[in-house]
């Protein structure tokens, strides 16, 4: 009985490995192999209208009427690819962070809440801007799993609405309202490659600074907080190995920048 009893608890502990093994495997993102020819969708030039009128200074109630109006169903049958998705969902994230925080900016006094509260209204559903980002633009990442867990159960609206594959690119262009967060790009189907490639290289170069003497880099803390999604600290140093800010991967230490949340709206840039 013993023995039995030790065999069980083994292959459970092995079955728990494989899992957890399986999990971790999984999670580490690439850039993912976009197709610039996508043609724009209506919800697409929608997004687009959203960000360029809040740049402008204009009113955009009746596009966010469109948009809370509009069905799932309807959502998921025009947005087909991944340039699709993740064009107008960059774009309408960071047309509400600019929304929500002018009419509110007190709600930034309490981040966690703020990021994690429903008050984003996408057919017929009230969502959270944690939701769009971790449900959808994530693939159901767990929000504090660093990149390495996905979410077990994902409700209906991220499974049907959700990219296919994850790139680590999206964090560089997600504008959270703070001073650090990378500036807001009007970003579009067919230039989505184009525009993914320019954001993340203006951003480690504004964001990053290296030291020869001591090997040392000095990265953003948003490295740290979805490291997996970047392959752990050996992707992080590939990728600014890439960009040409580091000249190696060996033998360099990173250091996180601690991150500025000081409210900076109105960041626009042209990518």
């Amino acid at each position: 009985m013993a023995a039995l009893t030790v065999n069980t608890t083994f292959m459970r502990l092995n079955l728990f490995a494989i899992l957890l093994l399986t999990t971790l495997s999984c999670c580490k993102v690439k850039e993912a192999p976009f197709k610039e020819t996508t043609t724009s969708t209506d919800f697409n030039t929608l997004s687009e209208q959203f960000l360029q009128r809040l740049k402008d200074g204009e009113d955009t109630q009746d596009l966010r009427e469109q948009l809370a109006q509009t069905t799932m169903e309807a959502l998921d049958k025009a947005l087909q690819t991944d340039a699709q998705r993740y064009a107008f969902w960059i774009n309408i994230y960071n047309a509400y962070i600019q929304v929500i925080l002018k009419e509110h900016p007190e709600y930034y006094d309490d981040r966690s809440a703020f990021f994690s509260k429903k008050q984003i209204t996408i057919a017929g559903e009230v969502v959270s801007f944690g939701k769009i980002e971790h449900g959808i633009l994530r693939k159901s990442q767990s929000e504090r799993g660093l990149g390495y867990f996905r979410k077990w159960f994902p409700d209906k609206f991220e499974r049907k609405l959700r990219v296919d594959q994850r790139d680590y690119r999206v964090h560089f262009a997600l504008n959270c309202g703070a001073k650090d967060c990378p500036p807001v790009a009007i970003y579009t189907p067919k230039r989505l490659l184009e525009q993914l490639k320019k954001g993340t290289a203006r951003f480690l170069e504004t964001a990053t600074s290296y030291d020869s003497v001591t090997k040392e880099a000095s990265v953003t803390a948003l490295f740290n907080w979805f490291r997996g999604d970047f392959g752990g600290k050996r992707g992080v140093k590939k990728i600014l190995k890439a960009h040409g800010i580091i000249p190696t991967t060996e033998g360099i230490d990173l250091n996180y920048n601690n991150y500025d949340w000081t409210l900076d709206l109105d960041n626009f840039i042209t990518l």
